[in-house]
């Protein structure tokens, strides 16, 4: 067993990971929330996991309480449920680019799968590969995401800083 609660620098917070995806591994990744891992679920995973082409890809699974629960909707710029709930990634990663596009199509089927078990198809920003405009709006929710396109227009109107998690400045 291990603990990883335990002051660390936050650069070896940020590196923490950097083994599971050494540079230059190619990954597509969608993220759900779910409120339960019930016995549909599961076997949704069963059904689905086997499926993966990789050996890199991974479904880390992280259940979101305490203090995440105990701070209000709107006292962060980050949006999402305040909640109890589960955080998946389902994340294909390939050292080929010509296998991307299975693993891709795997992702993808699992995350279908999945989206009758979760109230929308909200999940965590960082999960996303793809940040489809809908998607954005319903994570953080309506009044953030137009309170965050106002504050684009006044510091990026041109949208220069896109290729994130962009959501478009307001007109």
């Amino acid at each position: 067993m291990f603990d990883l609660v335990t002051p660390m620098p936050y650069t070896s917070l940020q590196q923490m990971l950097d083994g599971a995806a050494p540079w230059g591994i190619m990954c597509y990744e969608k993220g759900i929330y779910l409120d339960d891992l019930s016995e549909d679920v599961i076997r949704v995973f069963v059904e689905h996991y086997p499926r993966k082409t990789s050996p890199l890809s991974v479904v880390p699974i992280q259940l979101l309480r305490g203090a995440y629960t105990r701070v209000g909707e709107d006292e962060t710029a980050f949006g999402g449920r305040r909640k109890g709930t589960w955080s998946l990634s389902i994340a294909g990663q390939v050292p080929e680019a010509e296998r991307l596009e299975a693993e891709r199509a795997w992702v993808r089927a699992f995350w279908e799968a999945l989206r009758p078990y979760s109230r929308d198809a909200t999940g965590y920003m960082n999960h996303m590969s793809e940040y489809e405009e809908d998607r954005m709006r319903a994570t953080f929710g309506p009044a953030k995401h137009d309170r965050l396109a106002r504050i684009k227009a006044v510091y990026d109107p041109d949208n220069v800083f896109h290729l994130n998690a962009n959501i478009k400045p307001a007109i």
